[in-house]
């Protein structure tokens, strides 16, 4: 018989940031307003600023455009992806808080079988808030939620567990295929609801959605930068697949662990294939090359944060990637530029001031 997550984990309403990156007026957030409305949102803007996009009354929030980005980051704005979602990461780095969870606007609230609606929030935090195994895997997933444990033949030395620093969450209804899956299945929807969380190996890579993310800003931040996409480069969607196998390679370096499965949402719009297709093109070659480049990264010990495991991962694309494409040269460029906007505008480890940030009030 099915039995729900218990999730006892407080809200943290004072540790979390909702990021959305948005074109559109943000309706969607009526259906979320019982899970979402007591946190703090970062909106940003992609496309034209003049457009003034609508919040739904009784939220907190900071809204960002273009405009705003440029001003704050000044030369350093390069790194900024401009019509694409890889926008969100500038939301990242302006937050201030522990944790982040980002959506996009075209997800809603799901059901699980029981026909109780999915409080995902709460379940990312969960999953933050609880150890992850990626050392060694248990067959019964996640052996720190209520009437699991581990099983017979796991070490106890490894019971004990890491940080988990990302939380990884799935999607009902219309699934997260690339272009040429949507061509050759158009209807496909996914209604198989899964009720397991498990953590990803150590050495394994995984396709990162940043559709139903959450992660542990101050843990892994500053290597979930979503890359150069979009207008003016010669990729696009492939922005969290990029910040996916740079931060998974990042997180096995620095023993955190990166868990998958619940929560679900409800994903309620399939976009073009033929435009995917477009902007997929070059990254469904590339990738072929990129993934085996990350699956035999090695960092050196002297990298001891995710900022400095970013530096070398940004001079490794330069060394080896690209070969593949010049693009590479300004990809790992604009890492370099990322992190040094990281440092800027975060606190420092000496405890130096952080920059204060404001986004254009709405006219």
């Amino acid at each position: 018989m099915y039995a729900p997550a218990t999730v006892v984990t407080p809200p943290l309403v004072n540790e979390v940031d909702i990021v959305i990156p948005t074109i559109r007026n943000l309706d969607f957030l009526e259906q979320w307003r019982p899970f979402f409305q007591p946190y703090h949102l970062i909106i940003v803007q992609d496309g034209d600023p003049s457009i003034k996009i609508r919040v739904p009354e009784g939220y907190d929030y900071e809204l960002y455009n273009r405009n705003d980005i440029n001003r704050i980051l000044g030369p350093k704005a390069s790194c900024i992806s401009f019509k694409d979602g890889a926008c969100r990461c500038f939301g990242f780095l302006v937050s201030k808080k522990k944790y982040i969870f980002t959506i996009d606007d075209d997800c809603f609230v799901a059901k699980d079988p029981s026909g109780k609606e999915i409080n995902a929030l709460a379940q990312h935090i969960h999953n933050l808030s609880t150890p992850a195994t990626p050392f060694f895997f248990n067959t019964l997933y996640d052996p720190y939620r209520e009437g699991a444990d581990f099983v017979r033949g796991y070490p106890f030395s490894l019971r004990e567990g890491v940080t988990t620093a990302i939380s990884h969450g799935l999607w009902l209804n219309i699934p997260d295929y690339d272009a040429p899956t949507q061509l050759v299945k158009p209807r496909e929807r996914n209604t198989r609801y899964v009720d397991a969380v498990m953590t990803i190996p150590k050495g394994t890579l995984f396709p990162m959605c940043a559709m139903n993310l959450a992660f542990d800003r101050e843990l892994i931040g500053p290597a979930m930068y979503f890359g150069l996409m979009g207008h003016g480069h010669p990729i696009s969607r492939y922005d969290d697949m990029w910040a996916g196998w740079c931060a998974k390679v990042t997180c096995d370096h620095l023993g955190l662990g990166v868990k998958t499965g619940l929560p679900y949402l409800s994903h309620s719009k399939a976009s073009n294939p033929f435009v995917n297709l477009q902007k997929e093109f070059k990254g469904l070659f590339w990738q072929e090359d990129i993934i085996p480049f990350f699956q035999n990264v090695t960092l050196p010990k002297e990298c001891t944060t995710a900022q400095k495991c970013y530096i070398e991962l940004s001079k490794l694309v330069k060394e080896k990637l690209v070969s593949i494409d010049p693009y590479f040269e300004k990809l790992s460029d604009a890492m370099v530029t990322w992190i040094d906007a990281w440092n800027e505008f975060n606190q420092s480890a000496d405890g130096a001031t952080t920059v204060k940030v404001k986004p254009t009030k709405p006219k």
